[in-house]
């Protein structure tokens, strides 16, 4: 310790000695009045990057540096850089602790400090303060009390600036205290006026008023902000410049009365009247009008004795007038650029111009000062752009800043784990550029804001690059109107934030479990399944593309081209379900977008000749949003990208697209084209009750997009059993005839619930095929009986050109039939499907390993092995699985019998229908409605007018999802409804079209940014959809995880890597978690991301349900005003009960000494009120809650 202060005494007599030197030597004239006296320390009387750029400039001087910190900053860095540090005004409020002069000079007295440095803001311009510290016997480095009260008091500067012949604008005499006063002076002087605050700057108190009727109103809130930022509330009004450049001009002077100018600085991209970027020297000033404005700027300096670093500011017309504004009796912001083109270091010279140096002595002659190249700043603050620069606070997460030549970085609390307070101002770091020119200046500028990667609070830094890229700015073209005048500037990419949003999913897995529920007790497997290797590139270096396929076909010659070649092909075609219905049946349609792509460049090459992938529609897109948080859109877009040569095969429920409802007719087919946009071929059109005019809709809109129609007849009972009537050859042929009538260009057969017998099978598409000789047909069936693979051999004997099967360790039991076992049994017949089955075992391995993932959802945990009785009950297949798994999570697994005699019960009940979704699930919904209490068919028919149906039955009765065949079972259908309305004809053509642009409009009022694709989904399940949106933006793209991390989350000591984009690899190591909780309830669970430590907070649902947290505001929830910024709150408008108006103030906010009022987001009535005076908020708590 005694050598490092020997070496610290040591530095500063090197400095100390050398300053002596050049006083000691200075000529006998008037500079050798002025007495020169050391300064061995220096106590800075502000927080923040100002102080620790004066600490920086006393290290390199040899001077002991002294910070002060409020209670609030005793964790900020300036307290760090310092030699030394001392808290201020214990127990006093944030800003009051900087502005307790007793306070602060009692702290220099008591620590030896030599002068005292005000820095900007706070004290810095306070006549008194200087006044105080002299007084105490020390050295205040700035002006005289005198000059700074003088040119504090703006109008005793316009009084001095008159006196020195300096041009001014017309403004008040003297303070203005009273809203009558300054309504006095706007109609004796007119408008357009600024007010302005008489005892400080920086924008604080000021404000434009071009309306009478603004007057009073504005004087009063700029008041209040000059209150509140200065202690003062004393207003100063001038008549306001139209469009002027504002510029400045920087001055350093010495007690000899020395000044000279260090050129100026264009100020002119503003804010509401405070600056953002400033450039050294002015762009595209005239010569002859910065020598007038430099020589006023000095002559007034030495009119009014100033000594040490200030500003003098002007306002510059576009005839080339200038007139004075303001004197600042300080260090600017902006001191960096000036620095830089200068080479002069202004704090420095002004301690040393403290210590009695004259600027002679310094080197410091007008002759020697030049300016080289162009400087820039930018502030970069902690404001969000987006949403009114409202100010962010909170814990920085990440931070990483741009730096490299020609970059220099002031700053502060610019660290991971830094807390941003709502208590002081949002400057976070400036960032200074110098280059020979403005544009390559610019160049570096924006070079270095694109390398900041700060999270956790919101930057300005998408505002300022969209500054940087303005030609106008890069041409040096700007006035104060600039920002108000390009609305571009407020157009911005949203940041993604990817890596951060990802660990923050992570982390609330590992505290509060699985953000999607898992159906069993399996765990997913700790298993990266083998995907067995496709040739990407040939010798050569060129990719290889997988071999043509039917999509081929398809692109080149359409859907009739495309048709034609599926009749004429030789042997049997294959769709793969293993993408869809598959996982839907035996793995409750979890499986991921992750896993699907996986494997899916070697299902390109390798079964190129399949006729089509299904993959898409049905229950995927509603359990992708709502349960995998990923979007349907993206996955199509995904896998098209992979598999380019084969079609690919969407369920569309006819009028219900992918949905459970009925929709207006428009998004049916608005729908249909967006899939096509987005890489869907084949759309299989069904409807649940083969009702013909649903069916029909969704085949015009299908084949209007451009899409291959495959209308579908959904089947049900055996027509080769000639006791079942209903749904008999006849019924089936003539509803083939119908569809072929409606020109679809393949005929689908959907055997939802694997009922289809090879007898059956012979004899239905034989018929058909009689009938529609040229028309290729396409059955579709499930494995619940186990005769699957007969049945489809049946169908391709009988003339079927595609039937659908599964790869071999994702089919059977609920799924489709083996894909292995029709290949070969097909080998070497006139039916060959030419599918190798060496490449069938190696598909069906991947899936055997990438299965274990989804143990959660394995339908084998309830379901065993497939069962005949399916012919009986007449279950899809899908629904087979889910009812049983239904049954399991309800206690009544044993029941599982009665609920499938309860099914075909209620189909009966219901005139025995179709069953697909939606009418399956209505059926479905009878049944478990009939077991939970115990109903028999009779009890239904006896007491149908007085038990409350399932709401589906309800529906399904009014003719909600179409009318079956046959009509409704009467007098069952008038029991249930009475006198409830009914629906005769197709069930959407009465809906209005739904308009698109007023969803979109008013979902990205919350989400903005989002597709025509997520607005789609909107439409499809608007709450699905939202909770998606919700999800997306708070977690990013968690479908790049990997299904068990996904699923259940990493543990203490794991690494996984997430890859994020094509070259962008995450690497995480899942570090710790804090046992402690915070007061909001939270845990911290820690990282460390690409070798770097981070950490996120997370809120523990379980253990702080018992603890008193502010409610949020639900994002999307209309109802419910949430706070807009962290803040205090000032004022409370309204109160429980009161009728507000769209727009009207509810409350008052400040926060960075900045005022917000909140406004009523819409009119009703504040049902309540989750506020009090004086409470401190978080940004989004509740503030009230407005009803309709």
């Amino acid at each position: 310790m005694q050598i490092l202060k020997a070496r610290f005494a040591l530095r500063a007599s090197a400095s100390q000695f050398q300053a002596w030197s050049n006083a000691r030597t200075r000529p006998a004239s008037s500079d050798s009045k002025v007495e020169y006296k050391p300064i061995r320390s220096v106590l800075v009387a502000n927080r923040g990057e100002i102080a620790i750029r004066v600490f920086r400039a006393c290290t390199e001087l040899g001077i002991r540096s002294v910070a002060i910190y409020s209670e609030q900053d005793k964790l900020q860095m300036h307290r760090q850089k310092a030699d030394e540090s001392y808290m201020v005004g214990k127990g006093l409020p944030p800003v009051e602790a900087y502005l307790s002069i007793p306070e602060i000079i009692r702290v220099a007295k008591e620590n030896d400090v030599d002068a005292v440095h005000p820095g900007y803001g706070l004290l810095s311009e306070r006549s008194d303060f200087a006044q105080a510290i002299i007084n105490a016997g020390l050295r205040f480095i700035g002006p005289s009390p005198f000059v700074v009260q003088q040119m504090g008091d703006k109008v005793a500067a316009r009084k001095a600036a008159i006196e020195a012949k300096v041009p001014i604008v017309p403004g008040t005499d003297g303070p203005v205290t009273t809203k009558e006063e300054a309504m006095e002076f706007c109609k004796q002087h007119g408008l357009p006026v600024i007010f302005k605050a008489a005892y400080g700057g920086g924008g604080r108190g000021m404000r434009v008023v071009r309306e009478m009727s603004e007057v009073e109103s504005s004087f009063e809130r700029a008041s209040s902000e000059a209150l509140g930022a200065f202690g003062n509330g004393s207003m100063f009004i001038e008549r306001f410049i139209e469009r002027p450049r504002h510029i400045e001009v920087q001055l350093l002077g010495d007690k000899a009365g020395n000044v000279v100018h260090l050129y100026e600085r264009d100020c002119s991209v503003q804010r509401r009247h405070q600056k953002v970027v400033e450039i050294a020297p002015a762009p595209h000033l005239a010569p002859e009008t910065r020598q007038k404005m430099v020589d006023c700027a000095v002559h007034l300096a030495k009119h009014v004795g100033y000594e040490n670093a200030g500003t003098v500011e002007f306002l510059l017309d576009d005839k080339g007038n200038f007139f004075f504004i303001e004197v600042n009796a300080r260090l600017q912001v902006e001191h960096t650029i000036t620095e830089e083109v200068t080479g002069i270091d202004l704090v420095q010279s002004q301690i040393r111009v403290a210590e009695g140096m004259t600027l002679p002595e310094m080197g410091l002659t007008q002759d020697k000062i030049n300016a080289q190249g162009y400087a820039i700043q930018c502030r970069v603050t902690t404001e969000d752009p987006a949403n009114n620069f409202q100010p962010s606070t909170g814990r920085i997460e990440v931070f990483r800043s741009g730096e490299g030549m020609g970059i220099r970085l002031d700053s502060a609390s610019t660290y991971a784990g830094a807390v941003i307070s709502p208590y002081y101002d949002s400057l976070l770091v400036k960032v200074i550029s110098h280059a020979h020119d403005l544009p390559s200046s610019a160049a570096k500028m924006n070079r270095a804001l694109r390398e900041f990667r700060i999270r956790g609070v919101k930057t300005n830094i998408p505002f300022l690059l969209n500054v940087l890229e303005n030609q106008k700015f890069l041409n040096g073209a700007v006035d104060t109107y600039f920002i108000d005048e390009n609305p571009q500037l407020f157009m911005f990419k949203a940041s993604q934030n990817r890596a951060q949003k990802i660990l923050n999913y992570l982390g609330q897995v590992i505290v509060n479990g699985p953000a999607t529920p898992l159906a069993t007790k399996i765990p997913p497997a700790d298993v990266k399944p083998y995907i067995p290797p496709v040739p990407l590139v040939k010798r050569h270096g060129y990719a290889v593309q997988p071999p043509r396929g039917f999509k081929q076909i398809l692109n080149e010659g359409g859907p009739e081209a495309f048709a034609k070649a599926v009749r004429q092909n030789k042997g049997l075609l294959l769709m793969d379900t293993t993408y869809r219905d598959a996982h839907q049946s035996l793995l409750a349609t979890r499986v991921r977008t992750h896993d699907l792509l996986a494997v899916s460049p070697y299902v390109a090459h390798n079964f190129s000749n399949l006729y089509s992938l299904e993959n898409w529609g049905g229950a995927t897109f509603d359990v992708a949003l709502r349960f995998l948080h990923e979007c349907p859109w993206e996955r199509l877009r995904d896998m098209r990208a992979m598999i380019p040569n084969i079609p690919f095969q969407m369920l569309l429920r006819g009028a219900n697209a992918v949905g459970y409802t009925n929709y207006p007719d428009n998004v049916v087919f608005k729908f249909c084209d967006m899939a096509v946009q987005a890489g869907m071929d084949v759309f299989r059109v069904f409807d649940s009750l083969n009702y013909l005019p649903n069916l029909i809709l969704g085949m015009e809109a299908a084949g209007k997009a451009g899409g291959v129609v495959e209308a579908a007849i959904s089947y049900t009972g055996d027509v080769s059993d000639p006791n079942k009537k209903k749904y008999d050859l006849k019924y089936y042929t003539n509803l083939a005839d119908e569809l072929v009538k409606a020109g679809t260009h393949v005929l689908g057969i959907k055997d939802m619930a694997g009922l289809l017998k090879p007898q059956a099978a012979k004899m239905l598409i034989s018929a058909i095929r009689d009938k529609h000789p040229d028309v290729p047909i396409h059955v579709h069936t499930h494995d619940t009986s186990g005769a699957g693979v007969a049945a489809m051999l049946a169908c391709a004997e009988a003339g079927a050109d595609v039937v659908d099967v599964a790869v071999d360790s994702m089919s059977g039991l609920t799924s489709q039939p083996s894909m292995g076992a029709l290949v070969a049994s097909l080998q070497g017949t006139k039916l060959d499907t030419n599918i190798p089955l060496q490449k069938v075992s190696e598909y069906s391995a991947y899936w055997e390993q990438a299965r274990t993932l989804y143990g959660p959802f394995e339908a084998t945990a309830t379901m065993k092995s497939g069962n005949a009785d399916v012919y009986l009950n007449e279950i899809p297949g899908g629904q087979y699985t889910n009812l049983q798994f239904q049954a399991f999570s309800l206690g009544l697994g044993s029941q599982f019998e009665e609920v499938k005699k309860a099914y075909r019960e209620a189909n009966l009940l219901l005139g025995d229908i179709i069953k697909v979704t939606p009418s399956s699930k209505v059926v479905g919904d009878l049944a478990q409605f009939m077991v939970q209490n115990k109903l028999t068919a009779d009890d239904i028919r006896e007491r149908a007018e007085d038990l409350s149906f399932p709401k589906s039955v309800v529906e399904y009765l009014q003719g909600a999802i179409g009318i079956p065949y046959g009509g409704f079972p009467e007098p069952l259908r008038s029991q249930v409804l009475k006198d409830m309305p009914r629906i005769e004809d197709r069930p959407g053509k009465q809906l209005p079209p739904l308009d698109f642009d007023k969803l979109k409009n008013d979902l990205v009022e919350t989400y903005p940014g989002l597709s025509d694709q997520d607005v789609m989904s909107a439409a499809m399940y608007p709450q699905v959809a939202n909770d998606f949106f919700r999800i997306r933006d708070k977690y990013g793209p968690v479908k790049h995880l990997d299904t068990k991390t996904f699923l259940v989350g990493p543990s203490v000591g794991d690494t996984i890597e997430v890859k994020i984009e094509r070259g962008k690899t995450l690497d995480i190591k899942t570090l710790a978690i804090s046992e402690e909780m915070t007061a909001a309830g939270e845990r911290e669970v820690f990282f460390e991301l690409n070798g770097q430590l981070r950490s996120v907070f997370i809120r523990d649902e379980n253990a702080s349900k018992e603890m008193k947290i502010h409610p949020k505001a639900v994002k999307g929830d209309k109802n419910q005003v949430g706070a807009p910024m962290p803040g205090t709150v000032l004022t409370i408008k309204v109160k429980e009960g009161d009728k507000v108006e769209k727009g009207q103030p509810i409350a008052v906010l400040s926060a960075m000494k900045m005022e917000m009022i909140v406004q009523a987001p819409k009119a009703g009535t504040v049902s309540s009120v989750s506020i009090t005076n004086g409470q401190k908020l978080e940004g989004d708590d509740l503030i009230c809650t407005i009803e309709d």
